[in-house]
């Protein structure tokens, strides 16, 4: 979700290809060895395997949002978005799938992920936006995981104290953009019609 959020931003316009992951395509497996989504092969053949590659290729390109930050701030905005990815994207996977984990402690998972939503709760209270005063790399990149997480047990997330993170979700999730990417379509098929997206007026 983040790559096509930085994709419609940054007003590039691709050939979407949709995978279902239990049957994938020959395609994907010759454009990537990990064969995982997202890929994305520009123009030059470049392959792209990770979505924040993604959203920095397609932000560096065009930002008429200025998604990315100034200089000063980069630094601060890749730290955050690691530690979503390397320490709550982890707990997040256990908490949502918590049959594929061998868990001494089923709850663990959970009690681990809220400790970064605290950590976020406690940014936003002190600017509206994790990226300070606009919407930015930090909310795009880290928004889709923690409404995964939001969502895996709603009535629990709601009754949490978390007042400033549930208003920049329901913020993020009320949004033309977002559901601008969460459009739905048919998977992929070899010989099929090119299906152009992310080209925003």
């Amino acid at each position: 979700m983040r790559a096509r959020l930085a994709l419609a931003v940054g007003h590039q316009i691709c050939e979407l290809r949709e995978v279902v992951l239990g049957r994938k395509p020959d395609e994907l497996r010759q454009a990537s060895a990990k064969a995982t989504v997202p890929v994305l092969i520009d123009t030059s053949g470049c392959v792209l395997e990770e979505s924040l590659d993604i959203m920095l290729w397609a932000l560096q390109r065009h930002d008429p949002l200025q998604w990315l930050p100034a200089q000063s701030g980069l630094a601060d905005a890749m730290h955050l978005i690691s530690r979503c990815d390397d320490e709550f994207k982890p707990q997040l996977d256990r908490y949502k799938y918590p049959n594929r984990f061998d868990l001494a402690e089923p709850g663990a998972p959970r009690f681990s992920g809220a400790g970064f939503i605290v950590d976020l709760e406690q940014r936003l209270t002190r600017d509206r936006y994790l990226s300070g005063a606009h919407w930015g790399l930090a909310d795009a990149a880290i928004a889709p995981f923690v409404r995964q997480f939001a969502h895996t047990d709603s009535p629990w997330f709601a009754g949490q104290p978390w007042p400033n993170v549930q208003a920049w979700l329901a913020d993020f999730e009320a949004s033309s953009l977002f559901q601008s990417v969460m459009s739905k379509h048919p998977p992929w098929q070899p010989g099929q019609a090119q299906t152009l997206v992310f080209e925003l007026s």
